[in-house]
Formats: C-alpha cells, sequence, structure tokens
C-alpha cells in the first residue's frame, strides 16, 4: 500500500495547489502570462475529454512510430552488441565511435534526415531508433562481457560449442542487462517520436508532436497539456510493459 499511497498522495497534493494556483490567477501573476495561457488541472481534463477522439487518433499515429522505432533499436542494438562481444577487434574499433556518437546532438540530424527520408514515417523512426540505440547496446554488451570466466571453462570442458555457450550462459547472463537498458529506451522512445513529428511532421499524417505543434501555434494551452498527458502515459504503459516482460523472461531474479 505504500508504494502506491505515497506517490498518489503526493500528485494529489501537487495537482490540487496547482489548481488553486491557476483557479486563482496567482501562477499566472507568478509567471506574468496571461490566464488563459495557464490552465488549471480541470480544464486540462476538460480538454482531454472534450478532444478525446482527436486525441487517441493522434496517439495511435504517435505509438505505432514508437513501436517501429523501437523494434528497430532493439534489433540492430542487440545484433550490434552481440558482434561486438563475440569480436574483440571490431570492440576496440568501433566502440569509442559508439559512445562519440551520443555527442552528436539529435536535433542538429533532423535537417539532414528531413532531407534524405522526406518529411514521411521514416525520420521519426531514425530519430526514435538513435535515441533507445545506445543504451540497448551499451547495457547488452556489458552483460554480455560481464559473463563468469570461470563458468565458461567448465562448459568448454564439457565440449560446449561457441553457440551453447552463449543460449545457455552469456545470453541469460545479459539479460538483466538487456531489459535495464530497454526500460531506459521505452521511457525516451515517447521523446523521440514527438521530437521528431516536431521537426519532420507532415500534418495530414498526424501524431502527438503535430498536434502540440498545431495547438501551440494556436494558443490551445489546455489541449496541449492534454496532449503532454497522453504521452506521458504511453511512456508509462510502455515501462510498465517491459517490466512486465522482464518478470517473465528474467524469472530466476
Amino acid at each position: 500500500m505504500r508504494r502506491w499511497a505515497l506517490p498518489a498522495l503526493l500528485v494529489a497534493a501537487l495537482v490540487g495547489a496547482w489548481q488553486l494556483a491557476a483557479s486563482t490567477d496567482a501562477l499566472a501573476d507568478a509567471l506574468n502570462l496571461e490566464p488563459f495561457l495557464v490552465p488549471s488541472p480541470a480544464e486540462i481534463a476538460s480538454a482531454l475529454w472534450e478532444s478525446r477522439s482527436l486525441l487517441a487518433e493522434n496517439a495511435w499515429v504517435t505509438l505505432r512510430e514508437i513501436l517501429l522505432g523501437l523494434g528497430c533499436a532493439v534489433l540492430v542494438g542487440v545484433a550490434f552488441a552481440v558482434v561486438l562481444h563475440l569480436s574483440e577487434t571490431l570492440r576496440l574499433a568501433f566502440y569509442p565511435l559508439l559512445v562519440t556518437s551520443q555527442t552528436i546532438p539529435t536535433v542538429a540530424l533532423a535537417p539532414i534526415l528531413i532531407l534524405w527520408l522526406g518529411f514521411g514515417i521514416g525520420p521519426k523512426l531514425v530519430v526514435i531508433a538513435l535515441i533507445c540505440f545506445f543504451p540497448i547496446t551499451v547495457n547488452t554488451l556489458d552483460g554480455l562481457r560481464g559473463t563468469d570466466p570461470d563458468a565458461v571453462k567448465m562448459l568448454r570442458t564439457l565440449d560446449a560449442s561457441r553457440w551453447q555457450v552463449f543460449r545457455r550462459l552469456e545470453a541469460p547472463t545479459a539479460a538483466p542487462s538487456f531489459f535495464s537498458g530497454a526500460r531506459i529506451a521505452f521511457v525516451f522512445a515517447p521523446i523521440g517520436a514527438v521530437f521528431g513529428e516536431w521537426v519532420a511532421s507532415d500534418p495530414r499524417l498526424g501524431g502527438l508532436g503535430a498536434l502540440i505543434r498545431e495547438d501551440s501555434a494556436h494558443l490551445e494551452t489546455a489541449r496541449m497539456f492534454a496532449s503532454v498527458f497522453v504521452l506521458s502515459a504511453l511512456a508509462l504503459a510502455l515501462f510498465g510493459l517491459i517490466a512486465l516482460a522482464e518478470r517473465r523472461v528474467v524469472n530466476w531474479r
């Protein structure tokens, strides 16, 4: 009960304080803004209900992009980690480049991606994959390299093949590390999707990022907050799914 009750009480207290500050215009005065630019939680809830069809339609577009981008990041990230683990030469050559790649801001690559891939779904998938690729690859590689060398020697004395060592020992050892990286990636994936929709979106394709950009231009602040709420709900749902998958797969923990 304490695990859920304490956060729920804290959220309720924050929402209540927000409602009081917004309804009395105290928050708007503190930020030196017009009152309509600082919606209250009640106004956000009203916008969430009144625009539920529009939000659901755009949320489905964003969710599809997130799942496709995450799928690409998981497949490529795990494969890359396995290759670097199996080849010390490739690991010494590519690992510094892998770390260096994270120093390049995604916002700087967005215009290039638009020129190369257009305004469709392509740039969004690349942005999501780039954001999610690094934590999955690095954590999986660390998990593979953390395999007990004595256990490897024991399997080899039992005439185990390289594939058997990987399947029976290295892969299970790396599974917890993979899920640690996946949890990070699943939380950041909605951020990448919204960023991709914000800078490289065709309005006809929809998406919560495109909706937020449109609402920002029309000063629809309540619906902007509603879109952010839906994005947060998507991120929490994805985190819950990956946590559930971890419990089922890594059941020995």
